[in-house]
């Protein structure tokens, strides 16, 4: 038996989401059923901020949808809070030692061991923040079902994602499962 509407926490990535963003676009189709994390430090993201921030805009029962380093700060968080979220959309997860990591960015890790509750990632085969392996690596380590579609870059605005119907598709299929109604 089907629960009610999700609701949703977007988390975005290094320098926020701009407004043609698929999580800004996704997060405006929401409406009042998403909330976006807020944090002080877009231009200098600093772990311990990032993940207050989640905190403060987490509800129990709600499906984090986070973006590049909104995922690390979306998996310490989950890794924090064990069964408080419904499940996470993680997409384009980066390596936090690759070579393209911002050095500007402080406190993120790899996650290291497996999250409670559903994960779902979804990667790019040149994503140049994350390769093939790493990204396999992580979904196996915190117990992710992996989607991989592709060539798609970052998946990003300037990887031409914008709407990126094909997520949202992988979105409302992932809360299904869930067994909330999307």
């Amino acid at each position: 038996m089907a629960q009610d509407r999700p609701r949703y926490v977007i988390a975005p990535g290094y320098l926020d989401s701009d407004p043609g963003h698929w999580q800004s676009l996704w997060a405006a189709d929401f409406g009042l059923d998403a909330t976006r994390v807020v944090t002080g430090s877009w231009d200098a993201p600093e772990l311990e901020d990032w993940v207050t921030s989640l905190d403060a805009a987490m509800s129990p029962g709600a499906v984090i949808v986070a973006h590049s380093l909104g995922c690390l700060a979306a998996t310490t968080w989950l890794e924090r809070h064990p069964g408080v979220a419904a499940g996470a959309f993680l997409v384009a997860l980066p390596d936090p030692e690759g070579a393209e990591f911002p050095a500007v960015i402080t406190g993120f890790s790899r996650p290291r061991r497996a999250l409670a509750g559903p994960v779902l990632m979804v990667g790019s085969s040149d994503d140049p923040y994350a390769g093939v392996q790493f990204t396999r690596d992580t979904a196996a380590t915190v117990g992710a079902r992996l989607v991989e579609i592709g060539a798609a870059g970052h998946i990003s605005t300037a990887s031409g994602r914008g709407p990126w119907p094909e997520g949202r598709r992988l979105l409302a299929e992932f809360v299904v499962g869930l067994g909330l109604q999307g």
